[in-house]
């Protein structure tokens, strides 16, 4: 077996997932993908759900991949989405179907919420940004839908735990992620369970939260016996946004990050979480961060409407192609609003966005690069409106944003932001979230004293570029 020192991150995205390998090599920070499979939603009973046997699997023959190559990681770390999860009953065995966060069962779960606490109030206690189908909407719809499962539910696990709880046999909540739920206080950083006995959600399901460097366990010894090795799974940002704002590549606080892929996460950190008015107005969310950071960002639609759009239109254009299409239509002027409701889960994204310009009284997009380049500028006055929002909320200039992530390649969306903000945008690195949960992984092993330090790593070891006007 090789000397050299390997952690594995297992990087799991709404449309994908990855097993990337990384080790430290001349004081930078090396990775390799290893591994890659499809994840997709499914529709069960009617609802639209994750095939978490299916994701189960594609973790093991990743895990198996190691192997082969003879490349053993010290330790494994799991990242998702965040918000979604599985109800447990005594035996460990899952209730009901793992229902995705598009699925349409939470719809008017708000206000049976805001029945039993005023939506400013909820705001005070958690400052979560008000999301639909976040865990707390999903769960009124289980009491309504299906109350037995909740009075059978023995452990409430978000996906990466639940994974986790299939390799090692051990149940562990994880903070980064459990915030997302909206039952997580903004102050304690714990579960809050008075909210919860208000909504009539049992306490008991609900564990202790750990912080990312957390072990979870070894591998139980029918699990090693099925991957060829033993290893230790260890906790990073189970939520990939978390992970993701980690490999943010600067120790300054004069910037502002983009976390570009599916969706658009963009935000400063914080080390005191703003549950005010003011901040709940602007729709901003204080979701948790490593060792007790706060990560105090907008959720925007984001590259979902690119990857829908792409999907439907009949030639199979290269990347290039679409950037060029959307410049050639510049001259179109209509304009959507990303976060409506109507682009979350759509029969047809070009049709939502026919139908939103039609609605609104604007020009309707007829040819592909219209329909694209009103989704680009859409997104780019999303983000300049963000940044105004971020800075008038917090009373700071910033000068400079990161984009981490797969979507910091789309060079044309990097120009607009530039030009829609006035900042220096600088892209890089692509994968920042499996890139995060190694840095916590690395972290826990002390391969870096802290955050910073690790930070710094990153910066030199990744391409990050300062974004550059497009031409075609």
């Amino acid at each position: 077996m090789s000397e050299q020192k390997y952690y594995l991150a297992i990087d799991i995205g709404a449309s994908s997932g990855r097993h990337i390998l990384g080790w430290m090599q001349n004081g930078k920070i090396r990775i390799e993908e290893i591994y890659r499979f499809e994840n997709k939603l499914v529709k069960k009973n009617g609802h639209l759900c994750w095939d978490i046997e299916h994701l189960f699997h594609e973790v093991v023959e990743g895990l198996k991949a190691c192997k082969r190559l003879d490349r053993i990681p010290e330790s494994v770390g799991i990242d998702t989405w965040g918000v979604d999860f599985v109800l447990l009953d005594q035996g460990g065995s899952v209730l009901g179907s793992t229902v995705a966060y598009r699925d349409g069962r939470t719809k008017g779960m708000d206000e049976e919420v805001y029945k039993v606490i005023p939506e400013a109030e909820l705001y005070s206690r958690n400052g979560i940004q008000k999301q639909l189908f976040n865990s707390i909407y999903q769960l009124m719809a289980i009491k309504k839908e299906t109350p037995a499962a909740l009075e059978q539910a023995d452990r409430f696990l978000m996906i990466p735990e639940y994974l986790n709880y299939l390799l090692t046999g051990e149940k562990k909540n994880e903070y980064t992620n459990a915030t997302t739920a909206q039952l997580v206080n903004a102050e304690t950083q714990d579960w809050d369970y008075e909210l919860m006995e208000k909504l009539g959600i049992p306490t008991k399901i609900f564990g202790e939260l750990n912080m990312p460097k957390t072990v979870v366990g070894p591998l139980t010894d029918e699990m090693a016996e099925r991957v060829g090795f033993q290893t230790t799974v260890v906790l990073p940002a189970t939520h990939d946004t978390g992970s993701a704002v980690m490999a943010v590549p600067t120790t300054s606080d004069d910037s502002i990050y983009l976390s570009s892929g599916t969706w658009s996460l963009m935000g400063i950190e914080r080390l005191i979480p703003d549950c005010t008015e003011k901040s709940r107005k602007h729709n901003f969310t204080n979701e948790g961060g490593y060792h007790h950071r706060y990560r105090y960002l907008k959720n925007i639609m984001g590259l979902w409407m690119m990857q829908n759009l792409r999907r439907e239109f009949r030639h199979k254009y290269t990347f290039e192609e679409l950037y060029q299409l959307a410049y050639i239509a510049r001259y179109f002027t209509s304009t959507v609003n990303v976060n409506d409701a109507s682009f979350l889960a759509p029969d047809s994204m070009r049709q939502a966005v026919m139908d939103y310009c039609e609605k609104t009284g604007q020009e309707i997009p007829e040819t592909e690069g219209e329909v694209l380049y009103c989704v680009y500028h859409s997104l780019a006055n999303c983000y300049a409106q963000t940044v105004a929002e971020i800075e008038e909320v917090t009373g700071r200039t910033y000068d400079t944003i990161h984009v981490v992530g797969g979507g910091c390649q789309d060079k044309f969306l990097n120009d607009m932001m530039a030009k829609a903000t006035g900042k220096k945008v600088f892209a890089g690195p692509i994968e920042a979230t499996a890139i995060g949960n190694l840095m916590a992984q690395m972290l826990r092993d002390k391969v870096f004293e802290d955050l910073n330090e690790a930070r710094r790593t990153v910066a030199k070891s990744f391409d990050v570029k300062e974004v550059e006007e497009v031409h075609f």
